[in-house]
């Protein structure tokens, strides 16, 4: 992606320099589970609440990022500054306004409005405090253990949590949560597939009306999009962690789905095409 020259967002929590501390912290102890953990894209509230009375402790270090690391969070920043440009424009469009959530940055352990995660648990989007956490160790995660990599594969991730805030300011993600917690486990994963879709196709409309205002995207940037949604679909993480897999178990949606509504978000930059709702599952 062509960033040069590009404001940074200063809607910015840099917690890299503060230590937290959590007894008992962890999520999930299976292989399967680390390896959904990396792309847990919606509200984690349901995962993290069980985390919330753990004993935190949060102390404040002097913290040196390497020149490597302090790129990728001018990266995050920027992408951040696009996505409340483009938001912005698209809420006016809609008779509202945009109000973009703060991006956290952390390393290894972070305590949020939803409660405490550490690095493992990927980034995330809170509704209870509006905010994108983000321990940018994930993109180096990315590469070595999902072989996607690439700037606009990394600002998808970014495009994707703030994906689900733009859900939460729409109403669409406390009405999805209602019905989840009224609803088997089967229904509430396929509505959770439903959110990250969704989720992923906001990302696409983000790219496209980006690039649009500043031809941005470069060859091979879309290509890396969609094969990093690829490789964070259902079906591609539980066989690579299984061998076979569970599809009553999905929650975030399989590769081809997850492509699929990227790429149409991409594709239509129209806010009104990604109804990932009123379709049938099955046809997702």
């Amino acid at each position: 992606m062509k960033l040069d020259g590009r404001r940074e967002s200063n809607n910015v929590d840099d917690r890299r320099g503060r230590v937290t501390k959590t007894a008992g912290l962890g999520i999930g102890g299976l292989i399967i589970a680390g390896i959904i953990a990396l792309v847990m894209g919606g509200d984690p509230s349901s995962v993290l609440s069980q985390l919330a009375s753990n004993s935190t402790t949060t102390e404040n270090t002097e913290y040196v990022a390497t020149p490597e690391e302090e790129a990728l969070a001018k990266f995050a920043k920027q992408i951040l500054a696009s996505t409340e440009d483009v938001w912005s424009a698209e809420f006016k469009k809609m008779g509202r306004t945009y109000q973009p959530p703060k991006l956290v940055l952390f390393k290894d352990a972070v305590q949020s409005g939803c409660g405490n995660a550490t690095s493992s648990s990927g980034p995330f989007y809170c509704s209870a405090d509006q905010c994108v956490y983000l321990d940018l160790e994930f993109f180096s995660s990315m590469h070595k253990t999902l072989g996607a990599d690439g700037d606009f594969a990394y600002a998808y991730v970014i495009a994707h949590e703030v994906g689900h805030h733009v859900q939460y300011l729409l109403g669409t993600l406390s009405e999805a949560h209602k019905i989840m917690s009224r609803s088997s486990e089967k229904e509430s994963n396929q509505m959770s597939v439903r959110l990250e879709l969704q989720a992923d196709f906001y990302a696409g409309v983000w790219a496209h009306h980006e690039n649009d205002r500043f031809g941005s995207l470069e060859d091979g940037d879309i290509e890396e999009g969609l094969n990093a949604a690829s490789k964070i679909g259902d079906d591609y993480l539980q066989k690579k962690a299984r061998g076979y897999t569970i599809p009553d178990s999905f929650n975030h949606g399989t590769s081809a789905q997850r492509a699929k509504w990227l790429k149409k978000g991409l594709t239509t930059g129209n806010v009104k095409d990604g109804d990932t709702f009123s379709p049938s599952y099955a046809s997702l």
